[in-house]
């Protein structure tokens, strides 16, 4: 038996550490392709995707609740389904907030350096939050409650100067919500599925929070909560200033949005808001990559190696050195807009086992309503589908490869 992580999160730390996962991801990387297959639809793609995400997160928040150990629907889908749907949640978890961490480290490299030092950036923020997280998850929570107190700061300050501007009314406005169309809307919805992952990271950290029966089904619906507040205010923004075609060929919405209106003086404050937005979800996404890597390892799913845990930070710090690796190079070759959707495809499946988990779940248990996971299983299906064509082949071929690599290691184990 490999030691256990210590009890040290309460839930102002496991709240914090959801919305730091969100907010950096959706407000800074997911409305520009969102609004490109979309147009103003966008708004409604918001609102399915919030629905989607919210009954993911009570039947997430119901089984953490019965399974509080590291790893999430990795656990939770051994425990409820067997080994090759739990297999199949922490293979697609890792791998696409994998990339998501990659897309991070990269936008905050787009922000705040020069195009030509992108990528060295991208791996220095890289190497410097692994150390953050190696030293113990206290740090961890310390310093993403500094990082998102910030990016808040900087949304409300971006938001007022947009709605107070001069913006030129020719550009800006809603337009018609329904003119691409609903596959539009529907896949616009799939790809801002990825800004509402971040309440992952709480039930990942299961292990290390205090009460966690308690504690993380009150901060997995909190955090989902307020990031939806922020990304439906921030998203109306965007629209009304930069309509939805120059949105969606923004490569920084909110840069965009500070100019638009008239004050290019703010550019600064946004480039540095969305490099900590960024940072805020760099630093949670290497937390609950790493503790998943962890339940994974100790079940044999991935190296044993992976398994460690540092006998006096109380870390899995091999696992989250190795994914610092393998990140560091990701970043050389990855485009953010095609990791969002690679990302969504592997967090929509990863989702849909938490859901049917859920379902099975006894009514000892059953903390919200049984047709909650059957919404769902049924809203991850069809996010899935209407996911970008590259992204479905690509997520894929690597779900294939994780089911070989499984294959080989239990007839390793059996033979």
């Amino acid at each position: 038996m490999t030691q256990p992580l210590a009890r040290r999160l309460g839930l102002l730390d496991a709240i914090v550490i959801g919305i730091g996962s969100m907010v950096g991801a959706g407000v800074f990387a997911s409305f520009a392709p969102a609004s490109a297959v979309a147009g103003a639809g966008v708004l409604i793609g918001l609102a399915i995707a919030a629905v989607v995400a919210f009954c993911n997160a009570t039947s997430s928040a119901q089984l953490a609740a019965q399974y509080p150990t590291s790893g999430g629907t990795y656990v939770y889908g051994r425990e409820r389904l067997g080994a090759w749907p739990g297999f199949l949640a922490g293979w697609t978890f890792v791998i696409g907030k994998t990339a998501s961490s990659a897309a991070m480290a990269l936008v905050f490299a787009a922000y705040v350096a020069p195009a030509v030092y992108t990528e060295l950036v991208a791996i220095l923020a890289i190497t410097a939050l692994t150390a953050v997280n190696y030293f113990g998850i206290t740090r961890t929570a310390a310093l993403t409650k500094v990082l998102v107190a910030a990016v808040l700061a900087v949304l409300v300050v971006g938001v007022v100067l947009g709605l107070t501007g001069s913006s030129d009314p020719a550009v800006g406005g809603l337009g018609s919500f329904t003119g691409n169309g609903w596959y539009g809307i529907l896949q616009s919805a799939g790809l801002l599925f990825f800004a509402f992952a971040g309440y992952a990271r709480i039930a990942t950290l299961g292990e290390e929070v205090t009460r966690p029966e308690r504690t993380i089904p009150r901060a997995i619906v909190s955090a989902l909560g307020i990031a939806l507040v922020v990304y439906a205010v921030v998203a109306l923004t965007l629209l009304s200033v930069l309509g939805p075609e120059l949105l969606a060929s923004s490569s920084a919405p909110l840069v965009d949005l500070v100019v638009a209106s008239g004050h290019s003086w703010a550019s600064p404050v946004m480039r540095v808001g969305a490099g900590l937005a960024a940072l805020g979800a760099l630093l949670a996404l290497i937390a609950g990559i790493g503790r998943t890597s962890l339940a994974m390892a100790r079940q044999n799913d991935l190296p044993s190696y992976l398994a460690a845990v540092h006998p006096r930070y109380s870390v899995p710090h091999r696992a989250e050195v190795t994914l610092a690796v393998i990140v560091g190079v990701l970043v050389l070759v990855v485009d953010l807009r095609d990791a969002i959707g690679f990302s969504s495809f592997g967090v929509l499946l990863y989702y849909l086992v938490a859901n049917v988990s859920a379902y099975t779940q006894d009514p000892m248990h059953r903390r919200y309503p049984r047709a909650l996971p059957v919404i769902g299983s049924v809203g991850c299906v069809v996010l899935i589908a209407t996911l970008p064509v590259s992204s479905i082949v690509v997520g894929t071929v690597v779900v294939v490869l994780g089911v070989a690599y499984r294959l080989l290691r239990v007839r390793q184990l059996f033979t």
